[in-house]
């Protein structure tokens, strides 16, 4: 992950979660996000595919509408795209692993950015396959945000994260361990 946005979702996901593979979605406190909450969004697994519950300002700015209540799919113009970003929401929730995602995308007038997509399965009320947590960000925040909107994109890396593959968090013991235990200083007597 290379934003700080998706880093920050993923990372407070991974501590929730424990030795689960999913976190409940009653566990989430949209505070301990606030610093990427304008980048985050919640789907939620409806009949027709999955649909946003909840979407950040600066989402919705980017596409230059309100998500709530739309197809997530509906994102991609490309009838291909969309049925393997449905596919890939699908995956999520079958197999209860993350998923991030590298896009390009084009605005209406042409100018072009690249964003990360992360995309964390959630327990809701015990029931799995129901929602999913999730960040869309650039790495920086466009010049045109509010004026031009994203009009095509398209996923150019995707990497799993399975619940097998657990992150590795340095203990303080070995922080510790990592400090030299003696160092020589150049000089001397003259």
């Amino acid at each position: 992950m290379k934003n700080p946005s998706t880093r920050l979702v993923f990372d407070y996901w991974d501590m929730l979660r424990g030795e689960r593979s999913a976190p409940e979605r009653g566990e989430i406190e949209p505070g301990a996000l606030r610093h990427a909450l304008a980048d985050t969004f919640v789907l939620e697994n409806e009949p027709i595919g999955p649909v946003f519950r909840l979407a950040g300002t600066r989402l919705c700015a980017l596409f230059g509408r309100e998500l709530r209540g739309r197809a997530f799919t509906a994102l991609w113009p490309d009838v291909e795209a969309q049925g393997d970003m449905r596919r890939l929401v699908q995956t999520v929730m079958d197999e209860t692993a993350g998923a991030v995602a590298g896009l390009s995308a084009q605005t209406q007038s042409g100018a072009s950015v690249h964003l990360e997509l992360l995309l964390l399965p959630l327990r809701y009320r015990g029931r799995t396959h129901a929602r999913i947590l999730g960040a869309f960000s650039p790495a920086l925040s466009p010049e045109w945000l509010g004026l031009d909107t994203l009009e095509s994109m398209r996923m150019i890396s995707l990497r799993m994260i399975w619940p097998d593959a657990r992150t590795q968090r340095p203990t303080e013991a070995a922080a510790q361990d990592k400090r030299p235990k003696l160092m020589l200083l150049p000089g001397g007597r003259v």
